[in-house]
């Protein structure tokens, strides 16, 4: 049961071969023994757990089970969860237990999901490598002295580990699909409003987005169905009809038009993955879909971009946390100035306090114009080369990561090789646009290397069906790691 699909345990929930409190456990049981070396948990509900998984057996027994009652789940520890710690990787918040709900978290409980517990995370979701940690790092289960990804990375080694079956995420800059790849699952990140923000602690607000880790994309599909969906709460939610990301998967690829962004495939990307990567398109070739050249000519500089919208954005947002109302207090101050700035320079970690300073400087006065006013206009440009190539294709793809994963600690010292991770998937965010990572093969060294679809606005379902297809003929995404197999 622990390496089946979505599909498997539904029919063996179902049809009373396991009840939803033993599959619950059998998790649990794996976390526990698997979860010290891996640390890809913050915390791990076992009591709520099994009590989920109590009320899930009632609604099946009563025959008013979903496609998601009694699945075991994990989400990213940046989404409020009641009576639960919500800590975001700080130690800003490692005292902190929601009184409430995020929307998303509210919907999978609705749909009889069973919360396993919170998983690590870069602090506050500021970082490509999941070292950002107030907890420490989360490990790769292929091989555990290197890095998974973040700043999702919990969520996805939760995945390739086993550990959950599904697991959320959340993406400002590649943060689900980056970690995706890294570790060998299927991850998405929707077009940016499909999913509700509220109860999601904010890192920069016009690109934060949640997001998806299964180990397939018809495993993604059926979470993704279940997340989605207006909320009033949510300025930025978009309300639409309810989608079933399931409905397209089984549709042939005859036809599709994949276009290869010529920005995507120059220097930079290591041998390994480039080789993996044309691998992949060669077998969508043989699915029935053509491949074209495109190009996104401001595609070099969408971490430039990113890398000012993105701290302005989090310099305002992380303001709140100041030690008054909640998260950590230094324990000795002299008046309310001095409280505050030694509150914020104990609790904060290294790397958000670069991003808020960063953020902070473009937003003062005589630099806004500078550089945040010209980060959005570039930002635009971006986007107008997104809607040029969808006029020629259907998809977008690349590699996901220009490399496979890095040993823990190579690139700590140097903040700007760190960014440079993210060169294929910070595009996807600047636009608004959904984007997928799904398994393509493993380069040196047997690391996973994901490859990279990019749709038009609302083409989730388009993304999921090439994955799904792309799955069904190839056996990359039911790898395990040899030792959490």
């Amino acid at each position: 049961m622990i390496n089946a699909p979505l599909s498997e345990l539904r029919r063996a929930l179902d049809a009373r071969e396991i009840s939803a409190v033993e599959l619950a456990s059998l998790f649990l049981d794996r976390i526990e023994a698997a979860n010290p070396a891996l640390n890809a948990f913050i915390t791990v509900d076992r009591d709520g757990a099994l009590a989920a998984a109590r009320e899930a057996d009632a609604r099946i027994a009563a025959g008013t089970a979903g496609p998601l009652t009694g699945i075991p789940l994990a989400h990213k520890d940046v989404f409020c969860t009641e009576g639960v710690l919500t800590s975001c990787g700080s130690k800003m918040l490692a005292n902190f237990v929601s009184p409430y709900d995020a929307h998303v978290v509210t919907l999978l409980k609705n749909a009889g999901t069973v919360m396993l517990g919170k998983t690590n995370m870069d602090e506050f979701a500021m970082g490509s490598s999941n070292e950002n940690s107030h907890y420490g790092p989360a490990k790769n289960p292929w091989d555990n002295t290197r890095i998974p990804g973040g700043s999702s990375g919990g969520s996805a080694v939760a995945v390739a580990a086993r550990l959950a079956p599904i697991a959320t995420g959340t993406d400002t800059g590649g943060s689900v699909r980056q970690p995706a790849a890294l570790t060998g699952v299927t991850g998405i990140k929707p077009t940016y409003g499909v999913c509700s923000r509220y109860g999601m602690v904010a890192y920069a607000s016009s690109l934060d987005q949640a997001g998806a880790f299964g180990a397939s994309a018809a495993d993604c599909a059926a979470l993704l169905t279940a997340m989605a969906g207006f909320d009033a709460r949510d300025s930025t939610s978009l309300e639409r009809p309810a989608e079933d990301y399931s409905r397209d998967l089984d549709k042939p690829l005859a036809g599709l038009r994949i276009g290869l962004p010529r920005e995507f495939f120059g220097p930079g990307m290591a041998d390994d993955v480039r080789a993996a990567v044309d691998a992949a398109l060669a077998e969508y070739r043989k699915l029935g879909a053509t491949t074209v050249d495109v190009s996104l000519p401001n595609a070099q500089l969408a971490i430039p971009a990113y890398y000012v919208i993105a701290p302005a954005e989090a310099s305002s947002n992380l303001s709140r946390f100041d030690g008054v109302r909640y998260g950590h207090r230094a324990a000795e101050y002299g008046d309310l100035a001095d409280m505050y700035e030694k509150s914020r320079a104990q609790g904060f970690g290294a790397e958000v306090k670069r991003r808020i300073l960063v953020g902070t400087y473009v937003l003062s006065h005589g630099y806004y114009d500078a550089y945040y006013l010209k980060a959005q206009k570039l930002r635009r440009l971006i986007a107008e080369d997104f809607r040029a190539a969808f006029t020629q294709c259907d998809v977008i793809a690349g590699p996901t990561s220009p490399t496979t994963a890095w040993a823990i600690g190579e690139k700590s010292d140097d903040p700007v090789q760190m960014y440079l991770s993210d060169i294929y998937t910070i595009a996807v965010n600047l636009a608004g646009l959904p984007g997928l990572s799904h398994p393509a093969g493993f380069g040196t060294g047997g690391l996973p290397v994901g490859l990279q679809l990019i749709g038009d606005y609302f083409a989730e379902g388009r993304l999921l069906n090439a994955a799904h297809r792309f799955q069904q003929a190839t056996d990359w995404h039911t790898r395990r790691p040899a030792a959490f197999a």
